[in-house]
């Protein structure tokens, strides 16, 4: 009998778990029961036969039969009130579809008695307002300290500025998510509780800021344990994607994994240099152009926005709009700062986002330490409800 992968319970899929909450929700076929469940993106589709790719990346069949109720729904969506009908031939390549059914005789396919479909096209949109909203409404640091009585989070936020600490209210209702400590995607965050959440762990927050941004009502959070790293490069191996870097603060070599999730940028020199101003106490107009805007980088969109409102420039918003890098634009002594995966004793750290032509921070901060720190674990092309925000 064909096993399926384990269906994640994902920003932009919620509404999908929340219809067969109560259930094992999980993509198999189930020794006790006669109903089988397959959730993934299109990947074909072949007359009434539908492939899908699943989260854990392996395949899975289903049929569409005249007889099957297919419905289209929006991500948000906790019940099929709102769900309006769809034939297969509105289906398309990217759309993500829950599919409910018998299992084949054959084992290797879904008989669909019915599925839920979220369209592409209103995935994309609902991840692009779920980016902005936590860029707008979060804020994000290292974790100080940790209060379950009141459900308060202690965090210290780094930014061009200093350090700031943020008290972090949670109560019953706050979705609280956790890091999988073995992935870059932000889209794999599963769901916790507040006992998870350590001192020394990165955490991301959304809510209603008080006036002077000292406290955030929490409406949710997601934290993780991340290295952040300072250092030089010692070597690169494009053919097995890793690179080697001496780091600056634990004086020891550690080899960190490249993955297709991976965010490699290099700051422009002058871009860098201004941040290192700012990091020794300038204004915040030695960050950006003229107009408090960070500059461009040659071939890019200037960094429209990426001043907070009454606050200093968002460094991870800057650090969105510059273009990617790759591995083969490293060499052996460029200064990086990187944040990872904590990796494990049989894997090396993936890298979450790393930063090059990073020289004049670190010089501007002699223990490394401050401008390791500037950088957010959260990759904007996987943040909450994308699922990444940036800090």
């Amino acid at each position: 009998m064909k096993m399926y992968s384990q269906f994640k319970v994902t920003i932009h899929a919620v509404a999908l778990a929340a219809l067969f909450a109560g259930s094992n929700v999980a993509i198999h076929a189930q020794t006790n029961t006669s109903v089988s469940r397959a959730v993934g993106v299109v990947k074909a589709i072949n007359g009434n036969q539908v492939t899908l790719t699943t989260d854990s990346g392996s395949e899975a069949t289903i049929t569409i039969q005249d007889s099957t109720r297919m419905v289209r729904t929006a991500p948000g969506q906790t019940s099929l009130k709102d769900a309006t009908p769809m034939t297969l031939q509105e289906l398309q390549v990217g759309d993500r579809v829950l599919a409910r059914g018998t299992l084949s005789e054959d084992g290797k396919s879904v008989v669909a008695s019915s599925a839920i479909v979220m369209k592409q096209s209103d995935v994309a949109a609902h991840q692009q307002q779920q980016r902005e909203d936590w860029q707008k409404r979060g804020v994000g640091g290292l974790v100080k300290g940790v209060d379950p009585a009141s459900g308060t989070i202690q965090i210290s936020a780094a930014s061009f500025a200093g350090t700031k600490n943020i008290a972090i209210q949670t109560t019953k209702s706050t979705i609280i998510r956790r890091y999988s400590p073995d992935s870059v995607k932000f889209d794999d965050a599963k769901p916790g509780t507040l006992d998870q959440i350590k001192p020394g762990d990165q955490l991301r927050a959304r809510g209603a800021r008080n006036d002077d941004g000292s406290q955030l009502q929490a409406e949710e959070i997601v934290s993780g344990s991340f290295r952040n790293i300072a250092g030089t490069v010692s070597s690169v191996d494009a053919g097995q994607k890793t690179v080697s870097v001496m780091d600056l603060i634990s004086k020891r070599p550690i080899t960190i994994k490249i993955g297709p999730d991976s965010q490699m940028k290099q700051l422009p020199a002058m871009f860098a240099q201004r941040i290192a101003m700012r990091l020794k106490g300038g204004g915040a107009q030695d960050v950006g152009t003229g107009n408090g805007s960070a500059p461009s980088a040659p071939g890019s969109q200037p960094y429209s926005g990426a001043n907070r409102a009454g606050g200093p420039p968002d460094f991870q918003q800057m650090l969105s709009r510059l273009p990617a890098a790759a591995l083969t634009d490293l060499h052996k002594g460029d200064a990086v700062i990187i944040v990872t995966t904590e990796g494990s004793g049989n894997s090396a750290p993936m890298a979450i986002t790393l930063l090059s032509g990073v020289e004049p921070l670190l010089t501007a901060s002699p223990d490394s330490s401050r401008a390791s720190t500037l950088l957010s674990p959260w990759n904007l092309g996987s943040s909450p409800g994308g699922d990444a925000a940036a800090q």
